[in-house]
């Protein structure tokens, strides 16, 4: 049978959802060697699984953060990020976490393996805001992971970006994978499919793997040719997705440095627009909206948050007539 239904009849697993966690984050092993969830296996196979080890919440300092908490009930619940706050505990930023209010919120959060991210089911970078749901208990994470992985949910971003777009809409699809020589990076893989027709043995494994990704573009505003403003919907959420696609169309967003923003800031005319955008402490990227069916009961639910005061603020004083 397939690899992550023989792991889910594992007491130690439990379900499919969680064998596939471990295979895609490189727990499990096939005769040495890294494993796909749908890899057929058999009873000659040697199968090695590395459980990660168990973080008792209680590893993680509580933070006194006032959440801005939209919806909460006994499964689930929607938060407004704000900017500048990082989603859970990693390198450099250990306690000062989304994660770490939360608890400090509920002691009901979903641990599954016991990592130090319980309740995160999806994640947003650093300086973007707005919506997350947080799942409270582990069936309910299971069921969100199951909707994310369908794409059965509805989010919308917004971004402010340089350039000027060829197109007024689109759609951008591409296969994503860690930028070859910068691994804090992705970046879009050129011609996958010639690649495999000049290389047939040509294997992709682990984080190496290219995934599809799909952008949905609007154009709403520019402003005078220099800069332009975009309503985006994701049918699939890579990291860094959004940002890859805008900047590989030639226009990053505002203040994302990491992906070329900063080289087009001279393309702006205004000494003082250039100063403004200066000043501004975070990337211009807004997840406005978020739609899904309640795992639990079945309601449809939608939730919608505008740009934080201080960014409208930053945004409106370069010419964008945002509302």
């Amino acid at each position: 049978m397939r690899l992550d239904k023989a792991l889910s009849l594992l007491p130690e697993v439990g379900s499919r959802t969680r064998a596939d966690y471990l295979i895609d984050k490189g727990f499990v092993l096939v005769n040495s060697k890294i494993a796909k969830s749908s890899q057929k296996v058999g009873s000659q196979d040697q199968i090695l699984i590395d459980l990660p080890a168990s973080v008792a919440p209680t590893k993680l300092e509580k933070l006194d953060l006032a959440l801005d908490i939209l919806f909460e009930d006994s499964d689930l619940l929607v938060v407004n990020k704000p900017s500048g706050l990082v989603v859970h505990p990693s390198a450099g930023h250990q306690q000062d976490t989304l994660v770490n209010a939360l608890l400090a919120h509920t002691s009901d959060l979903s641990m599954k393996f016991g990592e130090e991210r319980p309740g995160i089911v999806h994640r947003l970078d650093k300086e973007t805001s707005g919506l997350l749901v947080v799942a409270k208990n582990d069936w309910t994470h299971e069921a969100l992971s199951l909707l994310f992985k369908k794409r059965d949910l509805h989010r919308i971003y917004y971004a402010a970006c340089y350039g000027n777009p060829k197109e007024d809409e689109g759609r951008i699809c591409s296969y994503l994978a860690r930028h070859p020589t910068d691994r804090k990076r992705y970046a879009s893989i050129r011609n996958l499919g010639q690649q495999i027709e000049r290389t047939p043995n040509l294997k992709f494994e682990g984080e190496k793997a290219p995934k599809w990704a799909v952008t949905n573009f609007w154009l709403i505003e520019k402003v005078y040719n220099e800069l332009c403003y975009f309503k985006l919907k994701l049918e699939t959420g890579r990291t860094h997705q959004i940002r890859v696609h805008l900047s590989e169309m030639n226009c990053p967003i505002i203040q994302d440095n990491h992906y070329g923003a900063n080289r087009k800031l001279n393309h702006i005319a205004s000494t003082a627009k250039r100063k403004l955008i200066i000043e501004m402490p975070r990337f211009m990227l807004h997840a406005a909206e978020l739609g899904f069916k309640h795992p639990r009961t079945g309601d449809d639910l939608l939730f919608q948050v505008p740009w934080p005061a201080d960014s409208l603020a930053q945004l409106r004083s370069i010419g964008f007539q945002i509302k």
